[in-house]
């Protein structure tokens, strides 16, 4: 593939050791840190850290920035130095009025908002998540080809049309958890999309783990929740993107993958997480070594 080859020497050149000062400066695991400052950036969030309770009726859903509590003290949403809204139907109609008033670019599409059990008890415009600090789901895919050589990955390089994070390396699928939507359905919508994976092959994907974090962001708070699958892809298969969220696809040794997740930031900052998740789950590291990045990405933010 000489454009990814191409690629690699940019890749090699620009290394991305300029974030290590968040690992000690003697770290126990020097082979680690390129790994665990990655989990770290995503779990830059600490909570509460100068934000504000977000209730839906009598249950805390989210955290506000004391920027956002003004702006719903405006709309009457502050009672008892508490602030929130009546109900979950209440919730979608103050995202659309916060997109209206310039908080955040409307995304047009509706998440589901979900309480610490779990349920469903309203939903918000998709930008709006970062803005209330409430949690939110999504998938990532590993595409995988067992090659005769090696483990090969697919990966994507995303549009430089993309809302977040223009020009960054992706997983071949990912994507966030529209209204209404599980997991399993949500991996067959995204496939279909974004690399033109029909049903009957994404149907195969397996589910593999479940990883949390809480990073600050432009944006605002993300608390996001990632549901990450496997699948294996035949050795004839090539991806399409459908949907022009996608400039290039690439498949590259799972070992180069590794090396670039080491060595640079050019994947997308949560892709991190689930590349690392991978590796520990096909031996790249050694046991010692998963035992610690495991419980790296086990930490959770409430």
């Amino acid at each position: 593939m000489p454009d990814y080859e191409k690629e690699r020497l940019r890749f090699a050149i620009a290394r991305a050791h300029a974030k290590l000062s968040i690992v000690l400066e003697k770290s126990p695991f020097p082979n680690l840190d390129p790994f665990l400052r990655h989990i770290e950036a995503c779990n830059s969030a600490r909570l509460p850290g100068g934000r504000l309770p977000f209730f839906c009726a009598h249950e805390q859903i989210g955290w506000i920035s004391p920027e956002t509590s003004l702006q719903l003290e405006s709309l009457g949403l502050k009672t008892q130095e508490k602030f929130g809204v009546a109900s979950g139907e209440d919730l979608f109609p103050l995202s659309q009025t916060l997109a209206r008033q310039g908080v955040y670019a409307s995304h047009d599409e509706p998440f589901d908002v979900r309480n610490a059990q779990g349920h469903v008890i309203g939903r918000v415009d998709r930008g709006a998540i970062p803005v209330l600090g409430v949690a939110a789901e999504g998938i990532h895919m590993n595409g995988l080809v067992e090659h005769s050589t090696g483990t090969m990955l697919w990966i994507a390089r995303r549009s430089m049309s993309k809302r977040l994070d223009p020009g960054k390396l992706d997983h071949l699928v990912a994507g966030g958890m529209s209204a209404g939507l599980d997991p399993e359905m949500t991996v067959i919508k995204e496939a279909q999309e974004e690399a033109g994976i029909p049903e009957e092959l994404s149907r195969r994907a397996v589910p593999v783990s479940r990883l949390h974090y809480a990073m600050d962001r432009p944006e605002g708070l993300r608390r996001d929740v990632l549901h990450c699958y496997d699948l294996i892809l035949p050795a004839d298969f090539v991806p399409v993107a459908e949907d022009g969220e996608v400039e290039s696809f690439h498949l590259i040794p799972l070992a180069d993958a590794f090396s670039l997740v080491r060595d640079t930031d050019d994947f997308k900052f949560n892709v991190n997480l689930v590349l690392i998740d991978l590796f520990i789950r096909r031996g790249l590291f050694t046991p010692s070594e998963c035992t610690i990045l495991k419980n790296a990405l086990a930490q959770t933010h409430s």
